[in-house]
């Protein structure tokens, strides 16, 4: 069977599985969820090895007749770009199920229906990043919003009912809008060679459409993935679901699913609508900018530690977005490495966060003084992360960033210097917070936390060494990403600027 589509079967037999255990065995639940997404893990680890990065065309690829009448096909592929963020999103979920061991506890719905919720959503992590078919695509897109809105919903806390609603209406807004774009490029298929959703053929239609017809199709692509990155200003649903889901679905949701936006902004905004591409990048630099500077600003008046996160996680999509239309192939390569770092980088904070809040009762950065005397692991591990998302050379992000500035700087100069402040901004939103709630006199409360135990010091453990392994030799995925990243210009015809500091020499 096709490698993409065991690993999208994986999880749903896990589910299948999880749905014959009785409801009142919720360890069996939870050990059986874990090796569903242990065993997904080491067979997207498998795929990775047998990629071949030097080929810059689809891989694993298959397509069946799924509507024909329609020219709807389940088909599927990934390329260097594609198979990153899957990596991404198999190797998260496990550690999500192992941090979160008791995050199903108090929901409002059983341990059962939590983990196969995460199942379910897994199989579409995987799905929208391999689909190949831009109907297949749509729909795995839209039905992971019902995971994640019952995720929300269900298991979270606070005012977790209005922020899973707001999620879903401003996720649905978008979807609609990419919708009405599908259909308009479907009938021009239609007239051009016959009707198709395929991603190789419909991106040859830019030739045969009017620039204002292909800029209203871009914008309908564009902003459902600007709702979902997000992108300032249509960013404002992501701090309410971030601190009202459970710390789990919360790196799921900035983790990957947000990814889901910037990713389809190279897969289908630049292939498709290349013209269109060139005419809306200087406004879309502009809001990138904006994200950068603005998200930033936010952080660093956040009292509360989840939508600290969520703001930071703002100003980094801001740069992820500012990478992939400064058109060049550092900035490109930037941007997907970031995505994939920035999965991480936010995992920790959010699992480590959710421990201190679990522990303390309290998401308030002011309750947390002192940590570092009473539970050393746990802070360390947070400062890490913390530094990672700051980008501190040695750690992941910095590789990434520094990509991504260098990319824009050569053809968008002032947006990269403007895009700098946000690292001086970045060292602001991280560093206070940390000596609040780490360094100092001890808060009253915080003297007997416990520290991380075995089953949490065994899941944070993947993630602090990817983050640090890739500060020092991001070669492996720069390996696979730059070829598919340079291949994406190439054939849309965006080339790399020309120095022209000593041309004349």
């Amino acid at each position: 069977m096709n490698a993409l589509t065991t690993m999208m079967l994986l999880p749903i037999l896990g589910t299948l599985l999880l749905a014959v255990i009785p409801s009142d065995q919720v360890l069996r639940i939870k050990q059986a969820a874990l090796a569903t997404t242990l065993l997904v893990a080491i067979s997207g680890v498998l795929t990775w090895f047998n990629f071949n990065a030097a080929d810059t065309s689809y891989q694993f690829v298959q397509s069946v007749e799924w509507i024909p009448s329609f020219g709807i096909n389940y088909a599927v592929g990934v390329d260097g770009l594609s198979l990153v963020l899957i990596l991404m999103s198999v190797l998260l979920a496990p550690i999500v199920v192992l941090a979160g061991w008791k995050e199903s506890e108090g929901g409002r719905w059983s341990a059962k229906v939590f983990y196969m919720l995460i199942l379910v959503l897994e199989t579409m992590m995987i799905g929208v990043f391999a689909a190949t078919d831009v109907f297949l695509f749509y729909v795995i897109f839209e039905a992971m919003l019902i995971p994640v809105y019952f995720l929300i919903g269900g298991y979270g806390s606070g005012d977790r009912a209005a922020a899973a609603v707001k999620f879903l209406l401003y996720s649905l807004f978008g979807g609609l809008l990419m919708l009405a774009s599908i259909i308009g490029l479907y009938v021009i298929s239609g007239a051009n060679g016959g009707h198709t959703f395929d991603i190789n053929k419909l991106s040859e239609l830019h030739n045969y459409m009017s620039p204002t017809t292909q800029n209203l199709l871009f914008l309908g692509f564009f902003i459902a993935f600007a709702i979902k990155a997000p992108l300032w200003p249509l960013h404002t649903w992501l701090p309410d679901a971030a601190s009202s889901a459970t710390p789990g679905t919360s790196v799921l949701l900035l983790g990957v699913l947000d990814k889901v936006g910037t990713f389809g902004m190279i897969r289908f905004c630049l292939t498709l609508f290349p013209d269109a591409s060139k005419t809306f990048t200087p406004i879309i630099i502009t809001l990138a900018v904006i994200s950068i500077i603005y998200g930033a600003f936010l952080a660093i008046g956040a009292t509360d530690i989840k939508r600290l996160i969520a703001y930071t996680s703002i100003s980094h999509f801001g740069f992820i977005t500012m990478g992939i239309f400064a058109m060049t192939t550092q900035g490109h390569s930037g941007a997907t490495l970031y995505m994939f770092n920035h999965g991480f980088s936010t995992a920790a904070l959010f699992i480590v966060a959710g421990w201190m809040a679990a522990r303390r009762g309290s998401s308030t950065i002011a309750d947390f003084g002192g940590l570092q005397r009473v539970t050393p692991v746990m802070a360390w591990s947070f400062f890490i992360a913390g530094m990672s998302s700051l980008a501190l050379p040695g750690l992941s992000s910095f590789v990434s960033e520094f990509l991504v500035l260098v990319g824009t700087f050569t053809r968008y100069p002032v947006a990269a210097v403007i895009a700098t402040f946000g690292i001086v901004l970045a060292a602001l939103y991280i560093l206070i917070p940390v000596q609040k709630a780490l360094h100092g006199p001890t808060t009253p409360g915080n003297e007997n936390l416990p520290d991380l135990n075995l089953r949490e010091k065994i899941a944070i453990a993947p993630v602090m060494a990817i983050i640090i392994a890739l500060g020092f030799y991001p070669s492996p995925l720069l390996n696979v990403i730059n070829p598919a990243s340079a291949h994406v210009l190439e054939v849309q015809g965006f080339t790399d600027p020309i120095p022209t500091e000593g041309a004349g020499k």
